[in-house]
């Protein structure tokens, strides 16, 4: 495969741990290959294969942002993006349960030291999965914690779980005194999944719904949204690098941005690579030589490029600024969520762009192209990378009005 554009270098990456990022990186690398030639048997799973996940494990990638002290690489964030990159060159659809299963370390290391210690303790190599669809679920506050029920849709990679951090809102009972965000963290005898992932792209990640009625959640493995939003967290005590004192869903997007940047990466190295040796099915031109041809690999390839500048710009720049201990503002917020989701959109338009290049060939479900076109759409599907509503409420900050995003 012939890389246009490509990913990073290891020496681009900022803070110390840059041995063991090239690491990492290069571990996530050597996996494309193998992780092309199942692509067809993920799909037709609707999860990952068990070998894929064992893989993951072995190579140590879902605990990249996992504190050092039980025993994760504790990377900085702009890992997380490039790992996903690299994996999504090999199958979206593992890329994307590697991006959400690693973040959930991360995001465990800001939960009281007690959460990290009933989940980790037991294992912590285990996996957690997630939802965070606030309205899906309804707490009560009691004695000691909470009481949750809900229905959640959409959590990515559950079988393979022992956990799941599950997003409600918690209100009084009249919802008088206002509602606030909160995460609950469930052992998977808490809930039930229902298997209801059957969609057209992203098919191998195992989506499906969860659900809880009436499980009682100690208040210590809960933490709220407000104590995310950058600065101390709980899990802070026990693990003091920057990494945990990012604001968690003013970066939501890059969580996931990566799988559409590797996607789209092995779109274009693939598009270029058949125009190299493909002849005109009409007039035996060669599709290297036309005009047309070249413009479209420029126009993908400057999308894609810009798209990973965007993204590891940014993660570089919000974890520095951790570091000094500035919390950035509602505008730096709402900003990095336009960027997300704006990064993603170039990735998605590359792709659109070079599947309406390529004519029938595209269309024929042997070949790679139609599934990379799939898996983009399904990526730019997600909430996160909606411009609409990214765009909207930095134009509202901007303008002096309220941010409409409650999670920020």
């Amino acid at each position: 495969m012939v890389q246009v554009g490509g990913g990073p270098d290891a020496a681009t990456a900022a803070g110390p741990g840059s041995d063991s990022y090239s690491v990492m990186i290069a571990r996530a690398w050597a996996l494309v290959p193998v992780l092309r030639e199942r692509a067809s048997r993920t799909e037709d799973l609707r999860r990952l294969p068990p070998e894929t996940e064992r893989d993951l494990h072995d190579a140590g990638l879902f605990r990249i942002l996992q504190p050092r002290r039980v025993g994760g690489s504790e990377l900085d964030y702009v890992a997380l993006v490039d790992c996903a990159d690299a994996l999504g060159q090999g199958d979206a659809s593992v890329s994307w349960n590697f991006a959400n299963l690693a973040s959930h370390h991360w995001m465990l290391a800001m939960f009281a030291p007690e959460a990290q210690n009933a989940v980790w303790g037991k294992d912590p190599d285990t996996l957690i999965a997630s939802s965070f669809i606030f309205p899906a679920g309804r707490a009560r506050k009691v004695d000691g914690g909470y009481i949750l029920s809900g229905h959640w849709p959409f959590s990515s990679g559950v079988e393979a779980c022992e956990w799941n951090m599950l997003a409600s809102i918690v209100a009084s009972d009249d919802e008088a005194d206002g509602v606030e965000y909160r995460l609950f963290l469930l052992n998977k005898l808490d809930y039930s999944v229902k298997d209801t992932w059957n969609a057209t792209g992203l098919r191998g990640t195992g989506s499906n719904d969860v659900q809880v009625t009436d499980a009682f959640v100690p208040e210590h493995m809960t933490v709220a949204v407000a104590d995310l939003a950058g600065g101390p967290t709980p899990g802070g005590i026990v693990n003091p690098n920057a990494l945990y004192a990012l604001p968690v869903f003013s970066l939501f997007p890059y969580v996931l941005s990566g799988v559409g940047l590797g996607n789209a990466q092995a779109c274009l190295d693939d598009y270029v690579e058949i125009a190299r040796h493909r002849a005109s099915t009409y007039n035996r031109a060669k599709i290297g030589d036309l005009q047309s041809t070249q413009i479209k690999i420029a126009e993908a390839s400057a999308k894609t490029d810009a798209a990973r500048l965007i993204m590891r710009t940014n993660c570089i720049d919000v974890l520095a600024d951790a570091r000094r201990g500035h919390i950035p503002n509602m505008a730096a917020k709402t900003k990095l969520r336009r960027d997300g989701a704006f990064a993603v959109n170039l990735c998605t338009d590359a792709v659109s762009l070079l599947f309406t290049a390529s004519g029938a060939r595209s269309l024929f479900t042997s070949g790679t192209l139609q599934r990379q076109f799939r898996d983009a759409h399904a990526v730019n599907s997600h909430l996160a990378f909606n411009f609409d509503a990214a765009g909207t409420n930095y134009g509202r900050v901007v303008l002096g009005l309220p941010s409409e995003n409650l999670t920020l």
